[in-house]
């Protein structure tokens, strides 16, 4: 599990810059910015779950990459509910403050928001058969395996 966490935050910190680049990007050209934060997440969304899929989970090939899409977008909506909420309670507590707090309110609660994703990504998007979360291995193509015998050291297909 270690290396599902290390990997889903490198793709987390990843997602995190396009998201609130974007962010900065749209409320900087005057999008009002619950609809930057809206538009930025939404794009920053579909990459997160493409990258988490195929790298954090080893999950591969087109088998349920439109389910794992709608599935992060159900997560999306968990997310945007609470930046939306930071973005009010900075317009609510401090109005009139520019684009850096607006920013900053967005990541304090991306980073709520990224632990319930991870637990719902692990057990429930790229939950693995046999009811263990997935874990990053090899392309699961459908070819046999070639594997080493502990005996012999040589290859044979498992």
């Amino acid at each position: 599990m270690g290396r599902q966490v290390y990997r889903f935050a490198v793709v987390g910190a990843l997602s995190t810059v396009v998201h609130l680049g974007l962010f900065a990007v749209l409320a900087g050209a005057g999008v009002a910015a619950q609809a930057a934060n809206l538009v930025a997440l939404a794009l920053a969304t579909a990459a997160n779950t493409a990258a988490n899929r195929r790298w954090t989970f080893g999950v591969r090939g087109v088998d349920g990459a439109a389910r794992h899409q709608l599935q992060g977008y159900v997560l999306f909506a968990l997310t945007w509910l609470l930046t939306a909420a930071g973005l009010w309670l900075v317009d609510r507590f401090a109005p009139g403050a520019g684009t850096a707090a607006r920013t900053v309110a967005l990541a304090v609660m991306t980073g709520a928001a990224a632990a319930v994703r991870f637990a719902a990504m692990r057990t429930w998007m790229f939950r693995a058969s046999g009811g263990r979360a997935a874990l990053p291995g090899p392309p699961r193509s459908g070819y046999p395996v070639r594997a080493r015998s502990r005996a012999t050291g040589r290859g044979g297909v498992a």
